[in-house]
């Protein structure tokens, strides 16, 4: 049995509030019995290296601790800080942890809010699935799939057929992991299950609960707490529980 704790979008900005949030987040994890913990995306909010050394600072555990890029980052100052590289290629990584392989792929556009899978990345997560041996979780940052928030759904990823096309040719693939949202969602794509993680940072609101006219602007409900989802893996198996962090 494999338990991985999902959460997404700290946006370390360097105020004490998305500090707190982080810290109350992964001093929860501490506590847990888990294999390895995901952080789909948005690691910060504007992509500096002083924020990148929070990160590097703070998202540390006695597990392995995955990260991968969010529309937020910056690939040049990510590599510097929390891979010892330098370069604007897409960041792409292949882990290895609790009984599992995690594609972790780079869905970011430099300079823009939507996402994309590059012709690179899809050859190098066919190479990943087709020498598989073990479950893969495929993790990027951009939802495929509308979440019914018509805001976010407008910056989600552009090529969603491609990676379709792509997991949907291997028998390897548990599940897409993805953030982006700042809500808990689940659904299936290709045919596989598909969790979008809560944000660390904040939730955004659902059309349909609210009679104010959602925009950019009060759309994030940053009073609401941390969420996080624990997915098992067991006898091929996969069950995925949301969880809000504790105070």
């Amino acid at each position: 049995m494999s338990i991985i704790a999902h959460l997404s979008d700290p946006h370390f900005d360097g105020s004490e509030r998305a500090l707190a949030r982080s810290r109350r987040t992964m001093a929860y994890l501490r506590g847990c019995d888990v294999d390895v913990i995901l952080v789909t995306g948005d690691l910060t909010d504007h992509g500096d290296v002083k924020e990148y050394e929070q990160v590097k600072a703070e998202l540390v555990a006695d597990v392995p601790v995955l990260l991968l890029p969010g529309n937020h980052d910056d690939r040049a100052a990510y590599r510097k800080v929390l891979l010892g590289d330098d370069g604007t290629a897409p960041i792409n990584q292949l882990r290895r942890a609790g009984g599992a392989l995690f594609a972790l792929c780079d869905s970011t556009i430099p300079g823009k809010h939507e996402g994309l899978l590059a012709p690179e990345t899809l050859d190098w997560l066919r190479g990943v699935l087709a020498e598989a041996e073990e479950p893969v979780f495929v993790c990027l940052h951009h939802h495929p799939i509308r979440v019914n928030n018509p805001l976010l759904d407008s910056i989600r990823l552009r090529n969603p057929d491609e990676l379709a096309a792509v997991v949907s040719a291997s028998s390897t693939v548990a599940a897409v992991l993805c953030g982006h949202a700042h809500a808990a969602a689940a659904a299936t794509f290709a045919g596989l299950p598909l969790v979008a993680a809560p944000g660390i940072f904040s939730t955004t609101r659902l059309p349909w609960t609210t009679t104010d006219e959602l925009a950019w602007s009060n759309t994030f409900d940053r009073d609401d707490v941390p969420g996080l989802v624990f997915h098992v893996l067991e006898d091929g198996q996969l069950t995925s529980h949301f969880r809000s962090v504790p105070s």
